[in-house]
């Protein structure tokens, strides 16, 4: 059975009604005897159809294998990673870090999950720009939801980033919750970015350009 994220029931029911809604129109028009009308009619009814089957499509939340062992991290979004780079995560975490950077497309699974297992300590929306995901800046300027888990001794830290499409990222979680490796916890809406920072001893994983996807695909490990 196809599961959909809660968040998106209202679009694909929304958009269910109106296709019902125009479907019924060109059988109407027909009988008018206007072909303009029946031609735009049947244009619209198409038009709605093809909106619900895509609003389906986007808001699926597939199963995922989640990677067992100890010492992993798994990607907390589908995509393509955009960047990788050693960084002093000065904000939240106060310390070195990894960062990687997820780039999701409209066509990608937008469903986020926990990169580790960890007891939520911050949960923090800004508000900010709707700049391209892709870009660099986007990171600190865009709109954004900030959460940190606290792993053991170490701090990760993601940060859901909206982008010039998606206006708006669901968090589910709050300060106290605890995570398990690659458990749903928010999605964000029409294409965006996801950037998660780990303790600097990590050994990541992935390279620039690799596809991943959220809770299946290990994106750095412990070093030994």
């Amino acid at each position: 059975m196809i599961k959909f994220a809660p968040e998106g029931y209202p679009f694909i029911f929304v958009s269910l009604l109106a296709a019902v809604i125009a479907s019924v129109f060109p059988l109407w028009s027909s009988k008018s005897g206007s072909a303009i009308l029946y031609y735009s009619s049947l244009v619209a009814a198409c038009f709605f159809i093809g909106l619900m089957f895509f609003m389906a499509f986007f808001f699926r939340d597939p199963e995922r294998k989640i990677p067992s062992g100890e010492g992993l991290f798994v990607s907390p979004a589908d995509g393509k990673v955009i960047l990788i780079k050693d960084v002093y995560e000065n904000d939240y975490l106060k310390s070195d870090a990894k960062e990687i950077s997820i780039f999701m497309s409209p066509l990608d699974v937008h469903i986020n999950r926990a990169p580790c297992e960890g007891k939520v300590s911050l949960v923090k929306h800004s508000p900010g720009r709707f700049l391209a995901a892709y870009k660099d800046e986007s990171s600190m300027k865009n709109e954004n939801i900030v959460m940190v888990l606290d792993e053991g001794s170490d701090k990760v830290l993601v940060r859901q980033v909206a982008g010039f499409l998606a206006r708006r990222a669901v968090c589910r979680v709050g300060v106290g919750d605890v995570l398990r490796r690659g458990e749903r916890y928010g999605m964000i809406k029409f294409g965006s970015r996801l950037d998660v920072y780990l303790p600097k001893g990590v050994e990541v994983a992935v390279k620039l350009g690799d596809r991943v996807k959220a809770g299946e695909t290990v994106i750095a490990t412990v070093k030994p």
